[in-house]
């Protein structure tokens, strides 16, 4: 891999960066109906002009809180070599978790953990960035033996240890340019939530599966738990539109390996629900024996995003029912996948980019899924998120686990303008590969957006305070 003087770490920035999605309802569920989807944004840069983007997402006034812990982590680097960082990113990864003042507060989770996630993605962007390369590709083109020096093992060896992890790699070398090349092609599966939100109306619901059925996509998911007589009515009129074979595009063919075992109604179509946490064990499982009519494939977050021993339970009693269990979104860290796996509680692992701690940990939690078996679908509801696991799931595809087959990365239509290198959806429903070589880590945002959108000085938040339209205001879906 070239070498170039990318210089040292001088001086960073962060930005409190809030949109108004409380307005449209968007990102609205059982337990968060008020959700303004915010960035915590962080951007480094040396002294010789590179730039690494970082962030976290928040759904708004903790943002910042998260903003003050990103000042404290990312003060830690100034000063230090880029290309030192760069050259062994699992060293890094281990000295920013490892300040023991920071790590009293929550060792690797909470907002410290938050914070560090969009340090660590910033120099995993400043890092793609300088070697010219989206971020999925920079790690494709790594050995499998920089892959494993590149990834967090510590409190996970009990469930793959490192050897484990280089065979696993070595197994998958061969195919991998072949599923680099089909990727590239076809595009990644993906899913929609922007159908499901629990503030929309009974006719946008409908207006919206509608639209996304004509987009390609054959995976849907709805947000439940507030009420189970409206979850089933809501649920239905999804089934009513995308189960008749009369609202299917012309020419539209489901290949049947996408949909194996995932209760896919006559089109070939998947609902899925997500509950947001908002029950307990037993009522998780009452709760969804009512919703079994409508066949769902998963229920995703049914209670404490780190009760491992109440989702094994919740599992277990859900499976004569034909439903799965999918978590992860909230899961803090890598230690918390591993026990999911090890009791067998999850169906779907649900990793989020900016959870856990950054690329680092998620490659180790990769890893685990593979080897138990269980296929990883990553959350990317929000701000960011999309433009994010894009790469992590062309990472798992292509290095990993090397199947795409029941795999589908979430997709919601929000908020994608404000980025330089915005994800797409093609005609099939599939994500769209980035090849940009400026591409980085997808997430560096316009200037002019965090501007705007910054709270409370941003030309935004001072018209709304005043009462006051703003041009810039993003548009309902």
């Amino acid at each position: 891999m070239a070498q170039q003087n990318s210089g040292k770490i001088s001086k960073f920035e962060v930005h409190d960066v809030r949109f108004p999605t409380n307005v449209t309802g968007d990102g609205t569920d059982a337990m968060n109906k008020e959700c303004d989807y915010s960035s915590a944004m962080v951007v480094f840069e040396t002294d010789t002009g590179l730039k690494g983007y970082g962030m976290t997402f928040t759904i708004g006034r903790g943002n910042d809180i998260v903003c003050y812990a990103i000042k404290e982590v990312a003060n830690r680097i100034v000063g230090m070599d880029a290309e030192e960082i760069f050259a062994d990113m699992g060293k890094f990864f281990d000295f920013l978790v490892a300040d023991p003042q920071h790590r009293w507060l929550g060792p690797e989770k909470g907002v410290i953990h938050l914070a560090t996630a969009a340090v660590s993605n910033a120099l995993w962007d400043m890092y793609a960035k300088a070697r010219g390369k989206p971020l999925w590709k920079l790690i494709v083109d790594f050995t499998p033996e920089e892959f494993v020096k590149s990834t967090c093992f510590r409190y996970i060896t009990d469930a793959i240890t490192k050897d484990e992890a280089l065979a696993l790699l070595k197994k998958q070398e061969a195919g991998k340019a072949a599923r680099e090349k089909e990727v590239i092609e076809r595009g990644y599966p993906a899913y929609t939530t922007s159908v499901g939100w629990l503030g929309y109306d009974d006719a946008k619901v409908e207006r919206l599966t509608k639209e996304a059925l004509a987009q390609g996509f054959n995976h849907f998911k709805l947000k439940v738990g507030a009420d189970v007589e409206d979850d089933l009515r809501r649920a239905k009129l999804i089934r009513s539109i995308i189960d008749n074979p009369a609202n299917m595009p012309a020419g539209r063919t489901v290949d049947p390996k996408t949909i194996e075992g995932k209760n896919a109604g006559p089109t070939g179509c998947v609902l899925m629900v997500d509950a947001n946490q908002v029950w307990d064990v037993p009522q998780a499982i009452e709760y969804m024996k009512q919703l079994e009519p409508i066949k769902p494939w998963f229920i995703e977050e049914p209670t404490a995003p780190d009760d491992a021993v109440g989702h094994a339970a919740i599992r277990k009693a859900l499976k004569p029912y034909g439903i799965g269990v999918a978590t992860g979104e909230h899961a803090h860290n890598r230690m918390t996948f591993k026990q999911l796996l090890q009791l067998d509680a999850i169906d779907v692992c649900q990793i989020d980019s900016c959870r856990v701690g950054g690329v680092q940990e998620i490659l180790a939690i990769l890893l685990m899924s593979a080897k138990f078996g269980v296929p990883v679908c990553p959350h990317a509801g929000g701000v960011g998120l999309c433009e994010y696991v894009i790469h992590l799931s062309l990472i798992d595809y292509i290095c990993v686990s090397g199947t795409m087959d029941r795999n589908v990365l979430e997709f919601v239509d929000h908020l994608h303008e404000h980025f330089l290198f915005p994800v797409s959806i093609n005609k099939d429903g599939r994500y769209n590969v980035p090849l940009d070589p400026k591409t980085g880590y997808s997430i560096e945002m316009f200037d002019q957006s965090m501007m705007d959108y910054a709270f409370p000085e941003g030309a935004y938040w001072v018209a709304a305070a005043k009462g006051e339209p703003f041009a810039g205001a993003p548009q309902a879906h």
